[in-house]
């Protein structure tokens, strides 16, 4: 099964360093727990974002699709995506070490 990568940075660019409104609070916790659902199902292999607090801070999610129309899906479902409180780019991903 191929892998993929997609990532997500926040919409509002100071959201991370002024700090999230209550909806992109509620919305981040239920993207959170999204990815630990599909760690727990085999999808996700790893998802963390970097520590700066600035635009150009960035998660990642490592995981596995059958084909890009299943990793886009995954990606689209993911709640902080779909709440428009980040913005996603999926990309297809070749694991050289592991």
């Amino acid at each position: 099964m191929p892998n993929w990568l997609y990532r997500v940075q926040p919409l509002r660019d100071d959201m991370l360093s002024a700090g999230p409104t209550e909806e992109e609070q509620a919305l981040v916790a239920e993207h959170f727990e999204y990815l630990k659902t599909l760690h727990k199902q085999g999808v996700v292999q790893l998802a963390g974002r970097t520590q700066t607090e600035d635009s150009a801070s960035f998660g990642i999610v490592l995981f596995r699709a059958e084909s890009k129309e299943e990793a886009l899906r995954v990606m689209r479902e993911d709640p902080a995506v779909k709440g428009r409180v980040s913005r996603g780019e999926v990309f297809e991903f070749g694991m050289a070490i592991s």
